[in-house]
């Protein structure tokens, strides 16, 4: 990490507890970063859960963000991401902007063409069609924001505008070929914690997806006045020990990882350790994760890091502390520097 480099966090909204007890811990969740100076933080949009499976809450991200806002007033609000071939693009640039607006301009909104065949069954949307999906919900999400004339009058049709807010478009992406048309949309990038279906590490598998995306940036006039973005989702989770971390870790990783497994993307038989490494993690204590980080070959090109541990699921406290583990020795020793002055430590919550 550098200096101008993002601290942002990534919640799946997830946890052994009843559905308005997640919702408002994520809320607590997004004080609690603010006043530890972090960034950003961002929601992972699942459907059809109740937090308790692996896969998360966050049905409704731009719900739950407009309550965020209302308690916050620094940490940028986004979405990683908001599944758009099963979104009204009209609506969802409505919802975006609208939060956008109360919140004082602090959305980024995270978008991504999805995966789960179930999901897209219950939507009514063929899965096979997805990618086409995804670039014509894009580009009308992009018209709407940008204010075009989406009527044959000449109107456009969002109400209320949000000024700059399709500047701060992010996608999803899995190949380096989505990585080239992500920089032709002029939209930033947003990589996954883990490369699903490689042997190789993760960093090693996206960091020519990354550079492919720079290199096609400047390619576009439209790209040439703007900066291109970059947001690593990591695995980052610090404890007094790897065996403390692990113990934390353990239960939702393997659980994770035997669906991967059924699927084929994980190779069976291995230990919580081996499937950790899968998982591109760093866990651990604050020393060992900084000098693992070090190593990292797509941290030197981000713009943004977003800490997530997801499918580890430990206990709120637990999460707490290690956000604050991270944002007061991880980020830091990585070359970070706190927005703004935080408190010294996160009180523990229910």
């Amino acid at each position: 990490m550098a200096n101008a480099v993002r601290l942002g966090f990534l919640t799946h909204v997830e946890g052994q507890a009843d559905l308005a007890t997640l919702y408002r811990r994520l809320i607590t969740q997004f004080v609690a970063a603010e006043e530890l100076g972090f960034d950003s933080g961002w929601i992972a949009q699942h459907h059809f859960e109740d937090g308790r499976s692996g896969a998360g809450a966050g049905a409704s991200p731009f719900v739950l963000l407009a309550a965020v806002a209302e308690r916050t007033s620094r940490i940028r609000l986004g979405t990683a991401v908001m599944t758009i071939p099963l979104e009204n693009p009209l609506r969802l640039a409505e919802d975006a902007a609208t939060v956008d607006l109360i919140s004082g301009g602090r959305v980024e909104l995270g978008i991504g063409s999805g995966f789960d065949e179930m999901t897209f069954s219950a939507f009514g949307v063929p899965i096979a069609e997805r990618r086409e999906a995804t670039s014509r919900g894009a580009d009308l999400l992009y018209r709407a924001l940008n204010g075009e004339p989406l009527l044959g009058d000449g109107r456009a049709v969002l109400q209320p505008q949000s000024p700059g807010l399709a500047g701060r478009v992010w996608q999803g992406i899995f190949s380096e070929f989505g990585a080239r048309h992500v920089a032709a949309t002029g939209s930033h990038l947003l990589l996954n914690r883990a490369a699903y279906g490689y042997d190789a590490r993760t960093d090693l598998v996206q960091r020519p997806w990354a550079d492919a995306y720079l290199a096609e940036w400047g390619k576009h006039a439209k790209n040439r006045a703007r900066t291109p973005c970059i947001g690593t989702s990591r695995f980052i989770y610090p404890a007094a020990d790897k065996a403390t971390a692990r113990t934390h870790l353990e239960a939702g990783v393997l659980h994770f990882a035997k669906r991967q497994v059924e699927q084929g993307k994980f190779p069976p038989g291995l230990d919580t350790d081996g499937y950790l490494a899968r998982l591109h993690c760093f866990y651990g204590h604050p020393d060992e994760i900084i000098a693992e980080l070090q190593t990292e070959q797509t941290l030197p090109i981000a713009t943004d890091v977003l800490c997530q541990v997801n499918p580890g699921v430990p206990t709120f406290d637990q999460t707490l502390k290690a956000m604050e583990l991270i944002a007061t020795k991880i980020a830091p020793a990585m070359g970070w520097q706190r927005a703004s002055a935080a408190a010294n430590a996160v009180r523990t919550h229910a």
